[in-house]
């Protein structure tokens, strides 16, 4: 299978399809608005295509936190063919016979298994234990902790700030 910017985009839209709004997590796949999104990253924006894109999500987001194996993915490509495409760059691999409502969901997890190999660790959930997004890291030193240095990496450096201040105003040299 071929590894794309497109498809890692991709992957990283998809797993960040659940994130947390004033304190409370969100599916951004869910109504109408789950099936404009749908469309709008090439799928047909189907019930069938909802349902079938929502659970590779769920799987790949609980395999990308650690929380279960990368072999609960293979229920999601059981019936899915790879057949070879020869161009002048060598040879590719793309699924055929794939039902379009699983179009998407194959495409994540395709797009998973290309970023593990050619990124390995760098795909993770964000620091931030209240954020509910992830994670590409493309840095040199592979250090990257938030999804976003604005809002989580500005965050959890005043939470920290600030707890650092308040644990030495409670210090013995302020006790008089």
């Amino acid at each position: 299978m071929d590894h794309s910017p497109a498809d890692e985009a991709f992957l990283l839209d998809l797993l960040n399809t659940t994130p947390v709004v004033d304190g409370v997590q969100r599916d951004l796949l869910d109504g109408d608005p789950g099936r404009a999104w749908l469309r709008d990253h090439g799928g047909d924006g189907s019930a069938a295509e909802q349902q079938a894109t929502r659970t590779a999500r769920n799987a790949l987001q609980a395999v990308a936190r650690g929380d279960e194996p990368a072999r609960s993915l293979a229920p999601l490509l059981s019936d899915v063919r790879l057949a070879p495409a020869i161009g002048d760059d060598g040879i590719s691999w793309i699924p055929t016979d794939v039902p379009p409502a699983r179009g998407l969901a194959v495409r994540a997890v395709l797009a998973w298994d290309a970023v593990r190999r050619t990124h390995p660790g760098r795909l993770r959930p964000c620091a931030n234990d209240e954020c509910a997004l992830f994670l590409l890291d493309r840095s040199k030193p592979n250090r990257a902790r938030w999804c976003s240095m604005a809002t989580c990496g500005n965050r959890m450096k005043a939470r920290r700030h600030h707890e650092r201040t308040r644990a030495g105003a409670s210090g013995p040299e302020s006790r008089g």
